[in-house]
């Protein structure tokens, strides 16, 4: 009995091979986004990344406290990176740009695409969120979050489940805003807690405060007995994201 094997030349064959060499390819452009990204953003620590919402106007107070917040880290001598584009971003990149460290934006390629801020000293931008999410981890040695959507939270809950989990070091992750964020930390409490999702001591990854000043302590709390630059230890666990 005759079996034909499948044509070179069949249609559904070529676009298949088209697919595969197309996905081999991305595994490149992927490394080089990492390779550059980390060239860029090497000298930049200490760091604290900037999480919140895109939609936050400039007259709002979210926007004011954000960009207060960035300020006065900005001139303690952190660098201040956020995600690049309006809102929440855009206030704590100018909160940093009018102060005495540098301000920096991991920008992201979207399908409508995202208006970089003009409020940046470092540009860089990205295709893949996965890469730059990375690139907030590895550079923070702090992380703010201000009222947010989704991409807040997911940038939330990434940083949270790293922590748990031992893959990066541990450091400050501040929640700015009570009124905003108790609700969620009570389910936290009430449901995760008590139906074992999560120990207790896991609601001690997150601190909640309200205050400016109160933010830049606490950073600077968590660094009295350890210093800014990680451990070779703690380098090698970055490696290992």
């Amino acid at each position: 009995m005759d079996k034909k094997l499948p044509s070179l030349i069949d249609p559904g064959h070529q676009q298949e091979a088209r697919s595969s060499a197309r996905e081999s390819w991305r595994v490149f452009e992927i490394m080089a986004e990492f390779v550059e990204a980390t060239e860029r953003l090497a000298a930049i620590r200490p760091a604290v990344s900037f999480f919140g919402s895109a939609r936050v106007e400039p007259d709002s107070p979210y926007y004011t406290l954000t960009e207060v917040i960035a300020r006065k880290l900005s001139d303690a001598g952190f660098t201040v990176v956020s995600g690049g584009g309006p809102g929440v971003m855009e206030a704590a990149n100018k909160g940093a740009y009018f102060g005495k460290s540098p301000s920096v934006g991991l920008n992201i390629q979207l399908p409508h695409e995202q208006h970089a801020n003009r409020y940046q000293d470092i540009s860089q931008t990205f295709r893949h969120f996965f890469a730059r999410k990375v690139m907030f981890v590895k550079c923070a040695s702090a992380y703010v979050i201000m009222p947010g959507g989704f991409g807040t939270m997911d940038e939330l809950m990434e940083v949270l489940t790293l922590l748990q989990t031992n893959k990066i070091r541990r450091i400050p992750v501040i929640l700015v805003g009570r009124a905003f964020w108790q609700g969620l930390l009570e389910w936290f409490r009430q449901t995760l807690v008590a139906e074992g999702m999560i120990d207790a001591e896991d609601l001690g990854l997150v601190q909640l405060l309200d205050d400016p000043d109160q933010v830049v302590e606490a950073i600077f709390c968590h660094y009295e007995t350890r210093c800014f630059v990680p451990t070779p230890k703690e380098q090698e666990i970055l490696l290992n994201l």
